[in-house]
């Protein structure tokens, strides 16, 4: 009767634990994106069909190439990668050619008052201050437009954005991973200007099927008005090495915001 009794806590207990997850999936079939799956998720993660070209067909590949990331973390200097030397600024860019300092933590880290899919106080809850301030502003505007937007993953510390490459580079190898995963320094989440956000209609997931859903559609229109930019826009991987991400915003100011959304460019093109 014990024996028993204790089979059944354990098929119950392995349920619970198969129902765990720490950050939304990627449902995008594109390899190139900026959103890290966290480390259990990403190394589970079959390859899907078409895996390794965006949506407009391009190759991934050629993307990669054109990283100039060498195989040393520290890589500054090598390949064409630099540190940027204004890594507080709200308008810094960061790509993978150009990475924040080794260890880089944003000053003033706070949790904007919106709705997230998950209830832990998590490090990818928090963001700048300045644009915590104005994502909470947005989503009211979307409130106010009959939407549903969900928060999912902000700000990444160093520490973890290593621990995510280096554990796809294990599950993956390094090839691969320089595909998808962003080397530490080199992610936009470290800043504290980004957030990922999705909505329920898509089951919270991040994927390219979000910019159909009427929130999508929406943020595309009015997250300039905002301070935000879609980071990596449809049809500009070539220039961002990203793969098209609607649910990725970033924090750039009203003006830049409005510049950039009325002229169709990318951060990198505006700062060109």
């Amino acid at each position: 009767m014990k024996l028993k009794a204790l089979l059944i806590i354990t098929i119950i207990s392995a349920g619970l634990l198969g129902c765990q997850e720490d950050e939304p999936k990627s449902g995008s079939d594109n390899q190139g994106s900026e959103t890290e799956l966290d480390d259990k998720q990403q190394a589970s993660q079959d390859p899907k069909e078409g895996e390794g070209q965006d949506e407009d067909g391009e190759n991934e590949n050629k993307e990669t190439d054109k990283s100039g990331e060498s195989e040393d973390e520290n890589d500054e200097g090598k390949e064409g990668i630099v540190t940027v030397d204004n890594p507080e600024s709200l308008q810094v860019l960061v790509n993978k050619q150009r990475k924040l300092p080794d260890g880089y933590e944003p000053p003033d880290l706070t949790a904007p008052d919106v709705p997230f899919y998950f209830e832990e106080d998590l490090e990818k809850r928090y963001m700048r201050e300045t644009a915590a301030s104005a994502l909470e502003d947005l989503f009211r505007g979307a409130e106010q437009a009959g939407l549903d937007l969900v928060a999912a993953s902000g700000y990444r510390s160093y520490e973890r954005q290593k621990q995510i490459y280096q554990q796809n580079v294990e599950s993956r190898g390094q090839e691969e991973a320089d595909k998808f995963s962003a080397r530490p320094g080199t992610s936009e989440h470290q800043t504290g200007l980004a957030m990922d956000v999705t909505s329920a209609e898509v089951a919270f997931a991040l994927e390219q099927t979000f910019k159909q859903t009427d929130e999508g559609q929406w943020l595309a229109d009015n997250a300039h008005n905002y301070g935000f930019i879609i980071r990596y826009p449809e049809g500009k991987s070539d220039i961002t090495g990203y793969s098209y991400e609607p649910w990725h915003l970033r924090y750039v100011g009203k003006d830049i915001a409005e510049e950039i959304y009325n002229q169709d460019i990318t951060l990198e093109e505006y700062f060109d």
